[in-house]
């Protein structure tokens, strides 16, 4: 007898074990992610919409939109687990990524399939209102067919299912769909808010920052929280028992070492083609993105007090249309090269 208990309780220690594995391998951008309302920072008319919506468990269509990283999947998520716990919440909520799942075949199958079914089951101390959601993750990919198709759906299925279309740009969501949302814009968060979640992570995984580390953090996250939470985790990974570097940081976010950058800088401000293209040839060698050259080509001109505002207007002119450019797949050497040469007759007038 003896032998069979000591058998379980070795197996329960093993499973215990393996949970706690899990949760280290886990990425902290899901683990930290706000688990209720309440852990929602910064969107204050979106928050206190959605209590509302709680009260009076009367859900209108949502349309969330905004720059990544602002909490609009965990915004939804999180009203999702206080309305119907988590026993309910598997079988009450479709989450889709549209970027993936974009095509009007996926929301004739699944959308379609999942919303005609009514919903009945009530978990104990939840809301649990009488409807299901659906949440469309970057639906600025689907295609209007899709979109089309979809509008149609929401009519259709409005008294069992509410949808929650999630988009980075609102202008590429089609008319019938907006207007049959309510919408609710995500501004980037604050550098307090910023600043307070990555120190809260950083007690709970007991990771010391070195000097200028946090600032590297909220620069070049730009607002974008789940972009700080990864450089974070990735740079942890490097530095075992020791500070994080700020220079670590940068290096993760792929952004130029300041030696290098100043060949870019003597580059513009030369009128030699041989100069310019060398000054490209190993800024490209070293494996910088075309944007990443371009945002810091865009901060170091607005910085710049030696060159005129006109000159400043004339080159952001041709940022745009670069940026433009290698959004649609253009060549990055191409690109920064024509660039470098704009600027540089631009500023030898």
């Amino acid at each position: 007898m003896n032998n069979f208990f000591q058998a379980r309780s070795s197996t329960n220690r093993s499973s215990s074990i393996v949970k706690e594995q899990q949760e280290e391998i886990r990425p902290w951008v899901e683990k930290y992610r706000p688990k209720s309302m309440n852990d929602i920072a910064s969107q204050e008319q979106v928050v206190n919409v959605l209590r509302k919506s709680l009260q009076s468990e009367n859900l209108p269509h949502l349309l969330f939109y905004g720059p990544p990283g602002t909490g609009k999947t965990s915004a939804i998520l999180a009203l999702a687990r206080e309305l119907y716990g988590p026993t309910l919440l598997s079988s009450r909520v479709l989450e889709l990524n549209a970027s993936d799942e974009r095509g009007i075949q996926i929301v004739r199958e699944k959308v379609k399939n999942f919303s005609r079914t009514t919903a009945s089951k009530v978990a104990s101390g939840y809301p649990s209102p009488p409807y299901k959601i659906v949440i469309l993750d970057e639906a600025d990919a689907m295609t209007r067919d899709a979109q089309s198709a979809l509008r149609r759906i929401m009519e259709t299925y409005s008294k069992t299912t509410r949808f929650c279309i999630i988009c980075n740009y609102v202008s590429r969501i089609i008319e019938p769909i907006t207007s049959r949302c309510a919408k609710f814009r995500f501004k980037p968060l604050p550098v307090e808010d910023l600043t307070n979640r990555i120190k809260y992570i950083c007690n709970e995984e007991n990771i010391e920052l070195g000097n200028g580390t946090m600032d590297s953090l909220i620069t070049t996250s730009n607002g974008d929280l789940r972009k700080a939470i990864t450089f974070l985790q990735s740079a942890s990974s490097l530095h075992k028992n020791e500070p994080i570097k700020d220079s670590t940081i940068k290096e993760l976010a792929g952004v130029i070492p300041d030696d290098i950058f100043d060949t870019i800088v003597k580059g513009w401000q030369s009128t030699n083609f041989d100069e310019i293209n060398d000054a490209i040839q190993s800024i490209m060698n070293a494996g910088y993105a075309g944007e990443t050259i371009i945002l810091q080509i865009h901060n170091a001109v607005i910085r710049n007090e030696g060159i005129t505002t006109v000159q400043k207007s004339q080159i952001s002119e041709l940022l745009g249309k670069a940026d433009i450019a290698l959004v649609h797949g253009a060549d990055d050497h191409l690109q920064i090269l024509n660039l470098m040469l704009g600027m540089s007759s631009i500023l030898a007038v």
